[in-house]
């Protein structure tokens, strides 16, 4: 099997993110690592149109076979176009699995990665498995900021409604997805009833796009990794 990881150099809001040292280390290492860790794969392919890029990967153990090319490395292009483009660079067979993951998911679990390839082997009705954790505060509570500074409820119905009579709602933890290759090159959406939802502890998941994020993300790596009892 095969972990693809895609990674273009032209980061806007935190430069060179994909190789910016994280607790020490190339962020993209820790992906790296992980990918290496879970024992599962024959391949662990980075996606790249940047020849730093390319000089990281291959130093921390993952092969960099082709270069991506420009036009797939710009503002506008998807996650499927990448994962498009390196299945047919690779020649996977359209009944494999593969997995996309991220290079800037630094709290990446390995035994996550793991459930998530027995989740997808053990459902051949499902084209994806990814994790989810539950948003932290009930987001039917959510409050508009108006122009002048005060708030309003999004949806006031809610206000006096108990948060445990509240439905959960989840977002993508934003690590990694498994994928039949057939569904990736059909262009199956993963956010349907196709996919299947690994739930995830919420501290173990943190969206890094600013440089606030960033120093978040180190912290709580951190505290998993200098203090795991107050994580099981």
């Amino acid at each position: 099997m095969v972990a693809l990881i895609p990674a273009r150099g032209g980061s806007k809001r935190i430069p060179h993110k994909n190789i910016r040292l994280f607790n020490g280390i190339p962020v993209i290492a820790h992906t790296i690592a992980a990918a290496k860790a879970s024992g599962l794969f024959d391949r662990i392919v980075v996606s790249t149109d940047d020849e730093e890029i390319m000089a990281v990967a291959k130093a921390h153990g993952a092969e960099v076979p082709f270069r991506r090319p420009r036009a797939l490395a710009d503002d506008h292009t998807t996650t499927l176009d990448v994962i498009r483009h390196a299945i047919a660079m690779l020649g996977l067979p359209p009944e494999a699995l593969c997995c996309c993951i991220y290079a800037t998911a630094p709290l990446l679990c390995v035994e996550d990665l793991r459930a998530g390839y027995r989740q997808l082997s053990d459902r051949p009705d499902k084209a994806f498995a990814f994790p989810v954790t539950v948003y932290p505060f009930p987001i039917q509570r959510a409050l508009r900021k108006l122009a002048d500074g005060s708030v309003e409820a999004r949806q006031p119905e809610y206000y006096q409604t108990r948060s445990q009579d509240l439905e959960p709602c989840y977002h993508d933890a934003g690590q990694f997805y498994w994928g039949r290759v057939q569904a990736w090159l059909d262009g199956v959406s993963v956010y349907s009833p196709a996919a299947i939802a690994l739930e995830i502890p919420h501290y173990r998941v943190q969206d890094i796009d600013t440089p606030a994020d960033w120093v978040r993300a180190e912290y709580l790596q951190r505290a998993l990794r200098d203090v795991p009892e107050i994580f099981r």
